[in-house]
C-alpha cells in the first residue's frame, strides 16, 4: 500500500488537525443548540400552549447538525489517518450535504427571522389583552418590558420598553448567535472539502506509482 509523502503528508496531518477543530466545533454547535433549547430565559417565553414553536424548530435542526459534524468529524480523523480512499471519499460527501443543508437552514432562518418574531409577538398582544398573568410575568420579567406599543402599561418606569420592542431585540440576539455559529462551521466545511480532495487524489496517485 501506499504512504504520501512530502507535502502531502503534511496536508495529512492538516486534515487530521482540522477534522479534531471540526469535531470540536460540532460539540459547540451541540452544545448552543442545547443552551438554546433549555434556557429558562427562552423556555419562560415560549411555553404553553398556543405559544409559536418556530424558534424550537431552528434550535432542534442546531442540535441536529452539531451531532452530525461531529459523527462526520471522527470519521474524517479515521480517514487521514488511515489514508482510506473510501472514507475520505464519504468524509467529503458528507461535508458537501452538511454544507447544502445549513445553507437551506441559513436562507430558510433568514426568510423566516422576523415571522418567528412577530409570531412571539403576537402571542404575547393576545395574552396582554386576555390578562393572563403567569406568562405576562414571565415576559416582563425577562424582557424588562410592559405592555405593547397600542396598549402601554399605565405608570411605566422612563426605562421600561413595550414587551414587543423588547421581544424584537431578545430573538434578535438569539438568532445572530445562530448565523455567527453557521457562517463559521460553513468557512471551516469548506477548507475541510479542498484538503480531503487533496488527500484522496494525492492516495490515489501513490498508488498507481507502486
Amino acid at each position: 500500500m501506499g504512504k504520501v509523502e512530502g507535502g502531502m503528508k503534511c496536508v495529512k496531518y492538516l486534515l487530521f488537525v482540522f477534522n479534531l477543530i471540526f469535531w470540536l466545533m460540532g460539540f459547540f454547535v451541540l452544545a448552543v443548540g442545547l443552551w438554546l433549547c433549555f434556557d429558562p430565559k427562552t423556555v419562560s417565553l415560549l411555553s404553553g400552549d398556543r405559544a409559536p414553536h418556530t424558534f424550537f424548530i431552528g434550535v432542534y435542526i442546531l442540535i441536529g447538525a452539531g451531532s452530525l459534524v461531529m459523527m462526520v468529524g471522527f470519521f474524517g480523523c479515521c480517514g487521514a489517518v488511515r489514508e482510506s480512499q473510501c472514507l475520505l471519499g464519504s468524509f467529503f460527501a458528507c461535508l458537501l450535504i452538511i454544507f447544502g443543508a445549513e445553507v437551506a437552514a441559513g436562507v430558510f432562518g433568514f426568510l423566516n427571522k422576523d415571522k418567528i418574531i412577530e409570531d412571539v409577538q403576537n402571542f404575547y398582544t393576545t395574552t396582554y389583552n386576555e390578562n393572563n398573568n403567569g406568562t405576562l410575568i414571565s415576559y416582563q420579567n425577562v424582557l424588562n418590558c410592559c405592555g405593547t406599543l397600542a396598549k402601554p402599561c399605565p405608570d411605566t418606569k422612563p426605562d421600561i420598553k413595550d414587551c414587543e420592542t423588547g421581544i424584537k431585540d431578545f430573538f434578535n440576539s438569539k438568532l445572530y448567535i445562530i448565523g455567527y455559529v453557521g457562517i463559521g462551521i460553513a468557512g471551516v466545511m469548506i477548507i475541510g472539502m479542498i484538503f480531503s480532495m487533496v488527500l484522496c487524489c494525492a492516495i490515489r496517485n501513490s498508488r498507481e506509482v507502486i
